[in-house]
């Protein structure tokens, strides 16, 4: 039985989904040196990643934090676009 979780805003989503997200937004370059693990920094794949990630408790929590920052990131930066903020004003 699932319980719903409106709390949690990584309920439903899948560890590939947040790194492939990640890898989108960020590129490996820049998420291995957020996030310093040999799989982010040598010969990165999703797949080799995701194997480490399962396996590794504190290295998945570490993702899962630098996702939710960068949702906090989008949706403040949407916030901005909806109110104007930041946009040029027309001569």
């Amino acid at each position: 039985m699932t319980d719903p979780q409106p709390n949690n805003p990584l309920h439903g989503l899948t560890l590939e989904r947040m790194l492939t997200e990640l890898v989108d937004q960020l590129g490996w370059p820049t998420l291995g040196r957020r996030i310093s693990i040999r799989c982010f920094n040598h010969e990165p794949s999703i797949a080799s990643s995701l194997k480490f990630l399962r396996r590794t408790p504190w290295a998945r929590a570490q993702v899962e934090a630098l996702y939710l920052e960068s949702l906090r990131t989008r949706d403040v930066a949407a916030g901005a676009r909806r109110s104007g903020v930041g946009t040029p004003t027309p001569r």
